[in-house]
């Protein structure tokens, strides 16, 4: 498919181009909050509340099948955003994902237990759960796109990585929001207040995303009549090997972050894994988190200067390595090598990445079909970080931790190989043209657009 080739925003960026990043980062911590919050409540709860009648392995088990339901539902939501976005526009998709967001989290604090209603508990959970995943599938191209479409060339990886840090910031909130619950709550509302908290949230984030513009290269898209009757097949039919690549590429980062940080949390939290209180797994989870805010923008920062890939080559490369090393620091039950585990499996492995996501991936497709085949491939690799969780458990119970630790190995070595199989789009060569474009004060194609 050929580039759109008009006018798009001043090489500088729009004027609108800080409060973007900050209101898309904004939606995605609200967005990250709910559903990582599942994810913790996942590890720590829902085995006792709602698979009560289950042994405790078997009700971790089906407690990580719910959560991988709801990774699993993403591709739908991002295959309906992707249509959608590049169809009517991306702001309307933020607004709506957010929304749809909102409701199912709220519902889940209100959801009766299994002692109440019996096996309608679970059943209901996987609803909402389902809800969960369309909305989060829906809303992380649509944040992505606007804010890359806004922001100046030679800036794009820290912009978009100023949104990628809202997901930092939901985990972090999301886990003080469970440690604080854990210690001040009795059992019946510790999981409950987390879920219920999140409409203050989602109210304070609509109003938000209300103020924003919509993507300049949108709005010229539609003025100039080249919008893509059907963007998911166009696509799929001529772009399938970048989509390919980036699902490759995306699982590294999420079913990395699925064993190292949820997996890790169920696992330090089984009394016949390490003896590691749950006030340091949740301390230590946040302090990562904590520093994941500034270490995604810096990774992103840090892509713009030297390129995309160097900096994933790095991560993945971490990755590869980290893996043994990761159980063997938490297998210690030191509160301080726990803590390093968890900085090094987020802030370093995990960041590495995601900061990197939001301009590569924007980069390898053309604005037609930009925000469809980002979240096609974005959303596709959770399908197997859901269940990631769930393949870690079943490892650990047939081989003990060197299991998990090896398929936290084995994403690396996929994101590696991937890494060296993707173009760059951020080179010398794209670097200098978008130097040329700035010293002129021209608005020629985006550079690194193919």
């Amino acid at each position: 498919m050929a580039e759109f080739k008009v006018p798009q925003q001043a090489a500088d960026g729009s004027p609108e181009r800080l409060r973007v990043a900050v209101g898309c980062g904004v939606g995605a911590t609200i967005e990250t909050y709910d559903f990582i919050g599942f994810g913790t409540a996942a590890a720590l709860y829902f085995g006792d509340v709602f698979f009560p009648d289950s042994d405790p392995l078997s009700a971790t088990l089906l407690s990580f099948a719910t959560l991988g339901i709801g990774f699993a539902a993403r591709p739908l939501g991002g295959i309906v955003a992707g249509h959608l976005g590049d169809r009517i526009g991306r702001k309307p998709v933020l607004v709506g994902s957010l929304l749809l967001m909102g409701i199912a989290t709220v519902l889940i604090g209100c959801l009766p237990t299994y002692q109440m209603v019996g096996v309608w508990a679970p059943i209901l959970l996987v609803v909402v759960r389902v809800i969960q995943g369309l909305a989060f599938g829906a809303e992380w191209g649509g944040a992505i796109l606007m804010t890359f479409e806004h922001a100046p060339w030679r800036r794009r990886g820290l912009y978009t990585g100023i949104t990628q840090a809202g997901f930092p910031v939901g985990l972090l909130l999301a886990n003080l929001a469970f440690l604080f619950s854990r210690h001040t709550l009795d059992d019946t509302w510790a999981w409950r207040v987390p879920f219920l908290l999140s409409a203050v949230l989602i109210a304070v984030g609509i109003f938000i995303r209300l103020k924003i513009d919509e993507s300049p290269q949108f709005e010229a898209l539609k003025e100039s009549g080249e919008v893509v009757k059907n963007p998911l097949l166009a696509v799929i039919r001529e772009d399938w090997r970048n989509v390919l690549r980036a699902f490759c590429l995306r699982i590294t980062e999420t079913a990395g972050y699925a064993v190292s940080v949820t997996f890790v949390l169920s696992y330090l939290d089984d009394g016949e894994a390490p003896d590691v209180s749950s006030t340091t797994t949740l301390t230590s989870l946040v302090t990562a988190a904590a520093l994941g805010i500034a270490a995604t923008t810096l990774w992103g920062r840090l892509s713009d200067r030297i390129g995309r890939r160097p900096v994933y080559l790095l991560g993945c490369t971490i990755s590869v390595l980290w893996g043994v090393p990761l159980f063997l620091f938490v297998n210690t039950e030191t509160a301080a090598l726990v803590l390093v585990a968890f900085v090094i499996s987020y802030a370093v492995c995990q960041n590495s990445l995601a900061g990197v996501q939001g301009a590569w991936f924007c980069e390898l497709f053309a604005t037609q079909t930009r925000t469809a085949g980002t979240s096609l491939a974005y959303q596709l690799s959770a399908v197997v970080s859901g269940f990631t969780p769930m393949i870690a458990t079943a490892l650990y119970s047939a081989t003990g931790w060197t299991g998990p630790a090896l398929l936290f190995t084995g994403y690396g070595v996929l994101g590696l190989v991937a890494t060296l199989l993707t173009r760059e789009t951020w080179g010398v060569a794209e670097r200098r043209e978008a130097d040329r474009a700035l010293t002129a004060s021209t608005a020629p194609v985006l550079p690194a657009a193919h």
